[in-house]
């Protein structure tokens, strides 16, 4: 089976490529990148006009499988990564059972190979239940198919017991995927502590909860040599941690969330659990210094933080409805629209932050347009305009901020080693 792709423009970090060209698949390998092809194929798209990357990688997403299959499960989750340009996917583990050990691990990768739309790689947790007491069995679950451990949705607050982790990581050459949110500091908080929360009269979640984390886990880091990622930054001082972190020669890469760079508390319209996330949008100098991050390349990745719930959940409000919002299907058009367009990052930053950097932060071959590579590849118009209409979701999940917004970008196409798994017009 041959495709060939026409006519678009190529953007590759791998190869510094940015430029027209064609591109052909043949039996799910890249075989040939040139200005001009003129080979038959068994399936032509014209990319006139629209960005070929390499597929893209989210670092970050919540399938909710086992157990919580109400807000999303595996096939659903999939179906909205690959809406979403997305060809590998990471699973956090606080499903239930948590995500612990080679079992839940098993099941995991095994339903994902059955519903077979895209990569999908097992984030397994650093304790036990994630209760924070006794540790997983890295190796274990690292034979079984995770691609790195996470506490996600909370921190291991006992800093003995994450730095053993840590270690083990390192000697296993797993990378580390930090939640920083000190719960001694939360104290019930739901929304940015601010002049809206103080309107809302809603308790606050001060920038410390986070920075406070951030500060001990990357000086864990420097002590084990751990690789550590950190998830979902939301602050300026934690963008001020990370470079220094990086100029200091240590391992530590840093993602941000679309959420977080496009909404600042001033953007909640008020009393809407769709507008409820953790961390929670900051204020307007916190996404300045975002975007800053992202624009200088202190950011290394984009990521989703994809985390379905249920519309009966996200109808009460800030005080009882649960944190997260969906992210797959919304994240390459808020990239264009505020990021591209706007002239804070370039295509070749995009294609960085969405696919190559985290290729290589999970040490997989993948993130490239080169000869030879698999091909995972997404096809976006990044001129095409639309609404975005929560309803259409591939997700079970519909709870977004971003509902009725007019965004530019549109993923035409995802292919899969060679496999069209996605066609906008279809």
């Amino acid at each position: 089976m041959k495709t060939l792709i026409k006519s678009g423009r190529v953007i590759d970090p791998a190869t510094r490529t940015d430029e027209v060209r064609d591109l052909l698949i043949d039996n799910g390998v890249i075989k040939q990148c040139e200005a001009c092809i003129t080979e038959e194929a068994d399936e032509v798209i014209d990319a006139a006009g629209c960005f070929v990357m390499p597929g893209l990688i989210d670092l970050h997403v919540h399938l909710r499988d086992p157990g919580l299959e109400y807000k999303e499960d595996i096939e659903t989750g999939s179906r909205a990564a690959v809406h979403g340009g997305y060809t590998t996917i990471c699973p956090m583990p606080n499903t239930k059972p948590v995500t612990d050990c080679a079992e839940v691990v098993k099941y995991v990768c095994d339903k994902a190979k059955k519903v077979g739309l895209l990569n999908v790689l097992p984030v397994g947790a650093v304790t036990k239940g994630q209760m924070g007491t006794e540790l997983t069995d890295i190796e274990e679950m690292k034979n079984a198919g995770i691609c790195a451990i996470s506490e996600d949705g909370k921190s291991v607050m006992n800093a003995g017991i994450y730095r053993e982790a840590m270690k083990n990581a390192a000697r296993l050459g797993v990378p580390v995927f930090a939640h920083c949110e000190d719960i001694t500091l939360v104290k019930g908080g739901t929304m940015n502590a601010g002049a809206k929360s103080a309107d809302m009269g809603q308790k606050g979640i001060t920038n410390s909860v986070e920075d406070v984390i951030t500060a001990r886990d990357i000086l864990l880091a420097k002590e084990t040599g751990a690789t550590l990622h950190l998830c979902h930054c939301s602050t300026e001082d934690s963008m001020r941690m990370v470079k220094e972190a990086k100029e200091d020669g240590l391992k530590v890469t840093a993602e941000v969330c679309p959420h977080h760079f496009t909404l600042c508390e001033e953007d909640i319209p008020g009393n809407d659990g769709n507008y409820k996330m953790n961390p929670p949008v900051r204020s307007r100098r916190d996404l300045e210094a975002l975007r800053q991050g992202l624009h200088d390349d202190v950011v290394d990745v984009i990521s989703t933080d994809h985390a379905p719930h249920s519309a009966e959940e996200k109808a009460k409000g800030f005080e009882k409805s649960p944190f997260g919002i969906v992210g797959s299907e919304t994240a390459v058009a808020l990239t264009i629209t505020e990021l591209v367009d706007k002239g804070v990052i370039t295509p070749m930053q995009m294609a960085e932050k969405m696919s190559y950097n985290p290729a290589k932060i999970l040490g997989i071959d993948k993130g490239s347009l080169e000869v030879g590579k698999v091909a995972d590849i997404v096809i976006i118009d990044p001129e095409k305009e639309y609404v975005i209409d929560a309803s259409q979701f591939a997700s079970k999940g519909k709870n977004t901020p971003f509902d009725g917004w007019k965004v530019k970008g549109r993923v035409m196409y995802t292919i899969v080693a060679g496999k069209i798994v996605y066609q906008a017009e279809k």
